[in-house]
C-alpha cells in the first residue's frame, strides 16, 4: 500500500497552491545594509482604509508608534501575533497596541506562528503587501540579515493574502482569552 501511494505520488502533479498575475511593482531591501524600517514606515504612514498585521515579534518603537499613529488617525488597524512571543518575549509592544485600542488577536494553534505580513489598503485599488524573514524589531534593521518584499497594485496578490489573513484571524484567540 505504501509503495502504491508512493507511484501515484509521483504521476500526480500537484497544483500550485495559487497562481496569481504578476501586476504592479516590487521593492526588496536587505538588512542591515537597506533601511528596511524606513520603508515600512513610509507604508503605514501612507495607509489610508487598513492596515492587517500579521507578526512573529514586534519590539520596534517605531513600528508601534506608526500602527498606533494610523489607529488614531482613523486607519483601521488589526493584528495577530504569536501566543509565545507575546507572553515569554522579552519586550514584545503587542500588550501596548491592544492598550492602544488596536483589536489584537493571539495565534495559538501552532509552534511558531512565523508570518511577518503588514497588508495596507488591501482592498482597494492601490493594495500593498509586505513579507519577508523581516521581524519587526529593532535587531532585524540593525544586526541580522533580513529581506523585505513590498508589493505594490496586485490586487488578486492583496485579496489572497488578506483571505490568508482571515483564517488565521478566525482561529486565533481574542488577547484577553489568550493571555496567560
Amino acid at each position: 500500500m505504501r509503495r502504491w501511494l508512493f507511484l501515484l505520488a509521483l504521476v500526480v502533479p500537484l497544483a500550485p497552491a495559487a497562481e496569481l498575475p504578476a501586476t504592479g511593482t516590487a521593492e526588496v531591501l536587505f538588512t542591515p545594509w537597506d533601511d528596511a524600517e524606513g520603508a515600512l514606515l513610509r507604508e503605514i504612514g501612507a495607509a489610508r482604509r487598513t492596515i492587517h498585521v500579521q507578526a512573529f515579534l514586534i519590539t520596534s518603537r517605531s513600528i508601534a508608534r506608526a500602527l498606533a499613529e494610523a489607529h488614531g488617525r482613523d486607519v483601521r488597524v488589526e493584528l495577530l501575533a504569536d501566543r509565545e512571543m507575546v507572553t515569554k518575549g522579552e519586550n514584545s509592544l503587542v500588550p501596548q497596541l491592544h492598550a492602544a485600542g488596536i483589536p489584537v488577536r493571539l495565534e495559538t494553534r501552532y509552534t511558531a506562528a512565523h508570518n511577518k505580513i503588514l497588508l495596507i489598503d488591501a482592498e482597494g485599488k492601490n493594495p500593498v503587501v509586505i513579507t519577508g524573514s523581516y521581524n519587526f524589531t529593532y535587531s532585524a534593521q540593525a544586526r541580522n540579515a533580513e529581506n523585505v518584499l513590498i508589493l505594490r497594485g496586485n490586487p488578486a496578490l492583496a485579496r489572497a493574502y488578506l483571505a490568508n489573513w482571515r483564517r488565521h484571524r478566525d482561529e486565533a484567540a481574542p488577547f484577553a482569552e489568550a493571555r496567560p
